[in-house]
């Protein structure tokens, strides 16, 4: 793709008018945004968890019951939850299958108890692989999960290392959803003090995720994946045009794209979570389309009033508010075109 080519990103036609609803709802939004923190996993994690995100430590009494709450009174139906930062992995394989597994059937028991209000979203044992492909057997196979939760690095490798390609492989033959959530790499969690991963390190690793992706040709190989990535694909949008023009002065590079880089990178899915703005919601839109974004409210890091407002007065046409809001997901995640849900 040349320079000028890098600049055509269709930007979608909206509606600048008021798109709320004219009369209540029933519950009808999907979020697929939305963390747990399962009693038993806290007691392992509790002091990692505190580590990454040091002022929210109301999130370690975190129950389902709250969620429910939080949904009925935001309008959400159903929820596709999955751990956030730290994740399963400590240094120990047996510990981080240990809290894989321990993650999975509690999920899977909330989705069990309330079918229609939850899906799961799988968490892996990664960089342990062997771990991760028997714990993607097990969840697939005897859980029946929705998707698989992933987080943007692990240690000082990013998903296009050719050390986790096994993984994306069964994910694929699978025809997995993904969702990856951020996560601050080993190089570069306390860079400036005083400075939480989440501020920056987030949305710059977000970033490295999909360009580890994409220039590995990852995204090229795994097309049946259908990836999710948060936070309207973090700092990614305002470097499009560097990504793109990178992909055609490397032939290295450019040979592993066979449609190219901006083929690819448009089948990728992004959350809206807490990036309703123009500058970051606006932006994204040029790449994906309102056909690629969906809802995430971070739950329950972050209420919902975070992103719901923003996102309703964005000024989306109804049919594209729909699209986000509960559309797109339903092609993500296909049980829920058959529950009530759907």
């Amino acid at each position: 793709m040349t320079l000028a080519g890098a600049a055509m990103l269709s930007t979608p036609s909206l509606t600048r008018a008021a798109t709320a609803p004219s009369e209540p709802r029933a519950p009808h939004r999907i979020d697929v945004h939305h963390h747990i923190f399962p009693p038993k996993y806290v007691e392992i994690a509790r002091e990692r968890i505190l580590s990454f995100a040091p002022n929210f430590a109301h999130v370690l009494k975190w129950t389902p019951a709250q969620s429910l709450e939080m949904m009925d009174r935001s309008g959400i139906r159903t929820a596709m939850v999955s751990l956030s930062n730290p994740g399963t992995w400590f240094g120990d394989v047996s510990e981080a299958r240990h809290l894989a597994r321990l993650a999975n059937d509690y999920a899977a028991g909330m989705r069990r108890d309330h079918p229609e209000r939850f899906g799961v979203l799988a968490s892996l044992s990664l960089p342990d692989v062997e771990g991760s492909l028997k714990e993607i057997a097990y969840a697939y196979d005897v859980l029946e999960v929705d998707g698989v939760g992933l987080l943007t690095s692990y240690e000082d490798k990013w998903p296009g290392d050719d050390a986790f390609a096994p993984v994306f492989q069964e994910l694929n033959r699978r025809k997995a959803t993904v969702f990856f959530h951020p996560t601050s790499a080993a190089c570069c969690s306390a860079l400036m003090e005083g400075v939480a991963p989440p501020l920056i390190e987030y949305m710059f690793d977000t970033t490295r995720a999909i360009v580890s992706l994409l220039l590995s040709g990852a995204l090229s190989k795994y097309r049946d994946i259908k990836f999710i990535f948060s936070h309207a694909g973090g700092a990614t949008a305002p470097l499009i045009q560097r990504i793109l023009f990178h992909t055609t002065v490397n032939k290295v590079v450019a040979e592993r794209l066979p449609d190219g880089a901006l083929a690819d990178l448009k089948r990728l899915y992004f959350d809206a979570a807490t990036s309703t703005s123009p500058a970051n919601l606006g932006a994204i839109l040029d790449l994906a389309g309102t056909d690629r974004i969906v809802l995430g409210t971070d739950f329950p890091y972050l209420p919902p009033q975070t992103t719901l407002p923003g996102l309703m007065k964005f000024g989306f046409a109804s049919e594209d508010l729909e699209k986000i809001e509960r559309t797109n997901a339903l092609t993500l995640f296909p049980r829920l075109k058959t529950s009530a849900a759907g």
